[in-house]
């Protein structure tokens, strides 16, 4: 998987995830002490994540950094 497309799924999980749980980009950083704006650019595709960034969000959805990065559709 190339890594455009492997940063689209990031995107577009991210922004699921969030909208699932009724959070605001705000409050989504709030609660993993991440800029909203930082959010923001990963949800539009326009800024790389680390991975102690991709690895909190993760953490905080229960879910594998595999599957916000498209390489598995298993929760």
């Amino acid at each position: 998987m190339s890594y455009i497309i492997c940063m689209r799924i990031f995107a577009e999980r991210l922004k699921e995830l969030r909208e699932e749980k009724g959070l605001s980009k705000l409050a989504l950083g709030i609660q993993l002490d991440i800029s909203n704006v930082s959010i923001f650019r990963w949800e539009n595709s326009q800024q790389d994540i680390t991975s102690d960034n991709l690895q909190k969000i993760a953490d905080y959805f229960r879910v594998t950094t595999d599957y916000l990065l498209g390489r598995t559709d298993e929760i």
